[in-house]
């Protein structure tokens, strides 16, 4: 590993908001508090931010309702042609908005770069959708009426964002909402809401209705949520963070039988047969290992490698991880940033010395964090029961498995509650179809180490959540069903 260099001095922020956006104004919250937002990297505070309460909360999802009647007019043609200028504005604006995730979140500007032409992928996925909103009508088998099925708005929506994708996972969110004619109150992380906030200033300036987009920035998140959800205003909620917090706000839905779609928690495998092309195994591990860091919902958690190469696979991965260079995000040559803040990096090294105590061997890295920078890890000789093959990992360490035969290495890749992501490569065509029929997760990649795509259905099963952001199947999460009988 090329060390973590001291971070040169933090590039200027952009300039962007730094209040609630509630109704189409920019205001302070109601008891004029504010929080600060830090960069990982430094430590430093990058800039103070509205920090709203319940009834702040409480306001915005009353904005949304206010607008829907604005949304409800907009016809799909002019649903799609606002989509259509914000995935526009965030492709002009990539340097800007890249430099600003690489700021509060800590990621290599190359991969903000990449977070944000993702983001605009999803407004033009979404802006296609919306001209495709269909229905259906024919006659019943008795033929005594006729069926006339529609689909519209599901109404006033809460969006409650994570930190590790600050730009995207709005995007994913907002898109289809406003695709479907839905208005909606975003929550984003309080680690990162500058994102969040200059996204919806470009809504805004791309012509969407006031209140369509109403952005809620707290340091109290679950008093400004639970508020939302107690009101019954609000008709959807989309939620992406942990299982424990998204089984509280299920809970709390159900209330008011609340339409919710959750992207929870993961605990991916990533599977190398003994028929593997071992060059693309290993490019595979690093794309889905190395990611933002590791702290992604789709990061490989588990390597569960054919023995005849375990030894070859792990001298690889151990070789080009350990040359990674660890620096701030802005800085030249950066391949991992810092993990988001001091709590990450406790559960790191918790996790890592909890596989040591148990007889892991260090492969690479290892070595004491530096502030919150820490080494990209390879371990092997990873036991079961270790803490890190049951956790979610969320950060740049590697736990090395193996088996012998392909049942015992599906046992193990589903020996778990979560079910969002696979990974599995093999150059057997059958042996690859049987994984996929086989493996318990809602996506698996087969010879690709990055499943994420704005045409694809992104999400899981078991307890890594309900319901599908992205493909035919996201705009349809925003949608209810209505059937009308008609006489024949």
């Amino acid at each position: 590993m090329t060390a973590p260099a001291t971070p040169a001095l933090a590039p200027q922020l952009p300039a962007i908001p730094s209040t609630l956006l509630v109704g189409g104004r920019w205001r302070p919250a109601v008891g004029g508090a504010t929080f600060p937002v830090d960069n990982p990297a430094t430590g430093e505070t990058l800039i103070e931010v509205a920090d709203a309460d319940a009834q702040d909360a409480l306001d915005a999802i009353r904005a949304a309702c206010d607008a829907q009647p604005a949304l409800a007019v907009l016809s799909p043609a002019r649903r799609a042609s606002l989509l259509r200028r914000v995935e526009a504005a965030l492709r002009e604006r990539e340097d800007e908005l890249a430099l600003l995730i690489t700021l509060e979140m800590g990621k290599p500007i190359i991969e903000s770069r990449g977070e944000v032409a993702y983001a605009a992928d999803f407004f033009g996925w979404f802006a296609d959708e919306a001209l495709r909103i269909g229905g259906d009508y024919r006659l019943s088998p008795s033929g005594l009426t006729r069926i006339l099925v529609q689909h519209r708005s599901v109404g006033p929506c809460l969006l409650v964002t994570p930190w590790n994708f600050p730009l995207a996972m709005g995007a994913r969110k907002i898109a289809p909402a406003l695709a479907a004619g839905c208005p909606s109150v975003l929550k984003p992380a309080e680690q990162t809401p500058l994102t969040s906030l200059l996204l919806a200033r470009i809504i805004e300036e791309a012509g969407a209705p006031a209140g369509a987009v109403n952005v809620v920035t707290t340091s109290r998140p679950a008093a400004a949520v639970g508020a939302v959800i107690r009101s019954g205003l609000a008709r959807k909620l989309s939620f992406t963070g942990s299982t424990e917090v998204g089984k509280l706000l299920l809970a709390q839905c159900s209330a008011h039988v609340m339409r919710t779609s959750m992207e929870l928690g993961g605990n991916a495998p990533f599977i190398v047969c003994e028929d593997a092309d071992l060059d693309a195994a290993v490019e595979g591990a690093l794309l889905a290992k190395m990611r933002n860091g590791g702290q992604a919902c789709t990061a490989a958690n588990r390597f569960i490698v054919a023995e005849r190469l375990a030894r070859e696979f792990t001298s690889r991965l151990a070789g080009r991880m350990g040359e990674m260079t660890v620096a701030a995000g802005w800085q030249d040559g950066a391949e991992v940033g810092p993990l988001i803040d001091d709590a990450a990096v406790a559960k790191f090294e918790r996790l890592m010395a909890d596989a040591l105590d148990r007889g892991a061997v260090i492969e690479a890295g290892g070595g004491p964090a530096n502030g919150r920078f820490v080494e990209p890890t390879v371990l092997s000789n990873v036991v079961p029961g270790t803490a890190l093959l049951e956790e979610e990992i969320f950060g740049p360490l590697a736990p090395i498995t193996t088996f012998r035969e392909e049942a015992e290495a599906v046992s193990a890749a589903n020996g778990t509650p979560y079910g969002l992501v696979s990974y599995v490569y093999t150059r057997d065509l059958q042996r690859a179809l049987h994984m996929v029929d086989n493996l318990a997760s809602g996506m698996v990649g087969v010879n690709v180490g990055v499943v994420s795509n704005a045409a694809a259905p992104f999400g899981g099963i078991k307890q890594s959540g309900l319901g599908r952001e992205g493909g035919l199947e996201g705009i349809a999460e925003y949608l209810d069903t209505t059937y009308a009988a008609l006489p024949a």
